[in-house]
């Protein structure tokens, strides 16, 4: 505490002297999480103001302190302690009281604290990348799959404890499953190096796993995919994770599924997309080209004229929808293939073909020049 006088408590938290106590409550709250120390890393001004704020709140929350405060000032707290400052509690102590300091209160974001010991024994979530087929996804496959991972120790049934063993209270952390570690100004809540943060020790441990409950092994696990499933979706597998430590719930295993590109087919949510070579003859007369699909083949029409780059769309023949029923399209995208190697009568063929046609048959030569005119001028 700062050896200046220290202000007024009420006006340190900026409310009157007739205010209730969850008015008192409420500022300290704002104000605490104004001035902590975590949210202002390295200013000695908001580190002052914690303090002064927290010793203000100590006054006023406390019906005697406040009491006494109002009749004889600060004068109410000097004596044997010797200074204002005597008797009052640890600031964090105070902000751990307004805030709670487990079940995932404000504290434990700040430090990283989990409050008692339970869910520092669970075991740790696993993930595991899984490659599939293209067409697998669309159809949805079973897969079993080897991790190797902790898992519940075989000599002592997960427990920890070796033949007539007893469990007792940990003496480091008297049961808590946590132990606090000074740093510097802060406090920071930890599990228990020596329970593991279970709170319980055996007084004769298992002599294969030592204690912990957990070994190395191999494990096959078994997995669904659905159908539809997309690149990237994540599957969790409850209690596949890691063993906890003696016999606490184990940790999740998380599958995230991967699509291997397909040699012919590109996907986008629930369509298919594929490129489609189609004749210089065909795409001029028109006919009927076969098409592959993820079933085996579908037949379209190419109408005469058809241009490179039309678009043919099959509906019912892409992806199926993961949730709910039907099915995507395929996109099939025409690419005209035009020849590379023509013989003297094939060319002279070509020639008097093209003489004949004259304008009539482009017309999108004759648009586009009608645009760029200005540029061939």
């Amino acid at each position: 505490m700062s050896s200046r006088h220290p202000r007024d408590p009420y006006e340190t938290l900026g409310v009157s002297r007739s205010a209730a106590v969850e008015e008192i409550k409420t500022s300290y709250r704002k104000l605490a999480m104004k001035y902590h120390p975590d949210r202002n890393p390295g200013d000695a001004a908001a580190e002052e103001s914690f303090k002064e704020i927290s010793q203000a709140y100590d006054i006023l929350i406390d019906p005697d302190k406040r009491a006494a405060y109002d009749r004889y000032g600060y004068a109410a707290f000097q004596g044997a302690g010797g200074g204002p400052g005597a008797g009052f509690h640890d600031p964090f102590d105070l902000f751990r009281e307004v805030f709670g300091s487990g079940g995932g209160g404000i504290f434990e974001h700040f430090f990283g604290g989990s409050g008692g010991g339970g869910d520092q024994a669970r075991g740790a979530d696993l993930r595991y990348d899984l490659e599939i087929k293209l067409e697998e996804a669309a159809r949805g496959v079973e897969k079993e799959i080897e991790i190797r991972k902790t898992g519940r120790c075989s000599a002592c049934g997960g427990s920890g404890g070796g033949p007539g063993a007893h469990l007792h209270t940990c003496p480091t952390c008297r049961g808590r499953g946590q132990v606090i570690a000074s740093r510097g100004f802060f406090q920071v809540a930890q599990p228990c190096p020596r329970c593991q943060g279970a709170g319980q020790m055996f007084d004769h441990p298992c002599k294969v796993c030592r204690g912990d409950g957990r070994a190395e092994t191999t494990t096959r696990i078994k997995l669904k995919i659905p159908p539809g499933i997309e690149d990237g979706s994540r599957l969790r597998s409850g209690g596949n994770g890691e063993a906890g430590v003696r016999g606490a719930a184990s940790g999740d295993l998380y599958v995230v599924v991967h699509l291997r590109e397909h040699a012919v087919f590109t996907r986008d949510g629930d369509d298919l997309f594929c490129e489609m070579p189609v004749s210089f003859v065909i795409a001029a007369l028109g006919g009927e080209i076969n098409v592959p699909t993820l079933e085996g083949k579908a037949s379209i029409k190419v109408p005469a004229g058809t241009q490179n780059g039309t678009v043919f769309k099959l509906r019912g023949k892409g992806m199926p929808h993961l949730r709910g029923s039907g099915q995507g399209q395929l996109l099939v995208r025409a690419v005209v293939e035009v020849p590379t190697k023509l013989t003297a009568g094939q060319r002279r063929k070509l020639e008097e073909f093209a003489e004949s046609c004259g304008d009539q048959n482009a017309p999108m030569t004759r648009s586009f020049l009608e645009r760029a005119k200005e540029f061939f001028s």
